[in-house]
């Protein structure tokens, strides 16, 4: 019985990814998880000269670029401290070696890296931790750091340190530490990932006793669950409040573990058909789908890290019990690459699993993307998994879904473009009104090439063969071929990915 049942969802996989292969849509999320925490993906090791750091971070976005990612999810708060400049927050042991040193030359990575991915026309998810303190007991802590300045916020569990999320001071503190980046940098979001309570230590008790003495808020000792999960509902609301007051187009994410809750008959909350050893309902406290429907939240990216045809937690079940509970927002699969560059187990050898995973999600209703867990392990090329990428599954660039309950205007388009050169078109310029300059939000300009004026579905994906952030442009940069007229469709781009109509066409032939 179980082998006939995985058979027809493996079947049913291949002919959903056969039929997905050949599509390639206009708009899709495609994220990259960059992780700093113990430096497991950049920088390479703590203390690194500056312009080696740079290099790192631009290495990693050239590929991503080259791969037609569209949006990095940059961890900028691993453990209570800092990878930007903060009046709040320590600057981080694993960027210059010592908790609270500064780095040198005035360095700032996640300004860098927002200029960095805006010039690339992709979006910066900074990616924040929110109660974790530390990796474990012998982290040495700056004077700064909130566990010295507020020893009474902190618990110990297991071998590492948290702020209490029942303390009402600590949900005060991790909204300012939020509102600071919101304030002083161009992010395009506020991402949050899985952890907020600790996972359990199987006989080891979460040590909130104290708080929930002091903070109960009418609770009895019997619904301790119910308030640990209204603690983090409370930040969440808070943060989302904060974060649209300050800049209401600032997008606001979770990527949380990929079982809410198995499902119970005797539930009155309808869980998955799964059988997870953990979840975020029972065992993290995050009621993420309550997030969703509230509408505090833009998007979720669960973590959905098995393989298609998992006893306990098969890939396709979760698959389609998340992207029936989008309610009217974003949606995306977060992918376990590490798995497949790790190889340790049977499906995760298999050279077609990641990419079905993909294929199948591109069917699902009310799934719009993908994001990858993590960098490293896509620079090792898992089973020549970029080769993939840039093949077949991103074999053309995508723009980001919209939010239209966010922003839903799009740019005007520009007034002209002028070509320079007398007997060879060597630049484009193009042109805005006086009357009509670029928004505020501008990012750039798409350029898309046909081979005929009269060819309808102009800006589709295939089409397009240039970002550019500069209104000057080489034509010896654009893919054109010698000898042969080609038809050019220019579009301004925003920050939030809406599209101008097409200024076009513009003939050109290039010797």
């Amino acid at each position: 019985m179980h082998k006939n049942i995985f058979f027809l969802i493996f079947t049913a996989a291949f002919f959903l990814a056969t039929e997905a292969g050949a599509t390639h849509p206009k708009r899709e999320f495609r994220g990259m998880w960059i992780a700093t925490v113990n430096n497991i993906d950049w920088p390479s090791a703590p203390g690194m000269p500056v312009e080696k750091q740079k290099e790192e971070l631009i290495s990693m976005l050239n590929t991503l670029e080259k791969l037609h990612f569209n949006a990095v999810i940059f961890q900028i708060r691993p453990a209570g401290d800092a990878f930007y400049k903060s009046e709040t927050e320590p600057w981080s042991h694993w960027l210059t070696g010592i908790q609270g040193q500064a780095p040198p030359q005035n360095w700032d990575p996640l300004q860098f890296i927002i200029e960095q991915c805006h010039m690339r026309g992709m979006e910066l998810h900074a990616w924040m931790n929110p109660f974790r303190l530390s990796q474990n007991l012998t982290t040495v802590y700056s004077s700064r750091n909130i566990a010295v300045r507020k020893p009474d916020w902190v618990v110990t569990y297991g071998n590492q340190q948290y702020l209490d999320p029942g303390i009402p001071e600590v949900r005060h503190y991790l909204n300012e530490v939020v509102a600071e980046v919101v304030r002083n940098y161009d992010v395009d979001a506020i991402h949050f990932d899985d952890y907020f309570y600790p996972y359990p230590i199987a006989r080891t008790l979460f040590p909130d006793t104290l708080s929930f003495k002091m903070h109960s808020r009418g609770y009895e000792q019997k619904q301790k669950e119910d308030w640990r999960r209204d603690n983090v509902d409370l930040i969440i609301q808070m943060l989302s409040q904060t974060i649209k007051t300050i800049k209401p187009k600032v997008k606001f994410g979770i990527s949380p573990f990929g079982v809410w809750k198995n499902y119970n008959e005797y539930d009155e909350v309808i869980g998955s058909v799964t059988t997870a050893g953990n979840t975020n309902y029972d065992n993290l406290y995050a009621d993420v789908i309550k997030w969703q429907q509230r509408g505090w939240i833009d998007y979720l990216i669960p973590q959905l890290y098995w393989e298609i045809g998992h006893p306990a937690v098969d890939y396709i079940t979760l698959a389609n019990w998340w992207s029936e509970r989008a309610f009217g927002r974003h949606m995306y699969i977060g992918h376990a690459l590490y798995k497949a560059a790790e190889g340790r187990t049977t499906p995760w050898q298999n050279v077609e699993e990641l990419p079905e995973q993909v294929y199948i999600s591109r069917r699902i209703r009310n799934i719009s993307g993908n994001a990858y867990f993590r960098m490293r392990f896509l620079e090792m090329n898992p089973h020549g998994f970029q080769n993939r990428l840039i093949d077949d599954i991103y074999a053309y660039p995508a723009l980001l879904p919209l939010m239209p309950w966010i922003e839903n205007s799009p740019p005007p388009e520009p007034d002209r473009v002028k070509f320079s050169g007398l007997f060879r078109k060597n630049e484009i310029q193009i042109v805005h009104r006086r009357r009509n300059p670029q928004a505020e939000d501008h990012l750039g300009y798409l350029i898309y090439k046909t081979n005929s004026k009269n060819e309808t579905r102009i800006v589709e994906a295939q089409n397009r063969i240039q970002f550019t952030p500069n209104s000057r442009v080489e034509v010896d940069e654009l893919s054109l071929t010698p000898g042969k007229k080609h038809f050019l469709w220019i579009t301004v781009l925003d920050k939030h990915h809406h599209e101008s109509e097409p200024l076009g066409p513009l003939k050109i032939r290039i010797r």
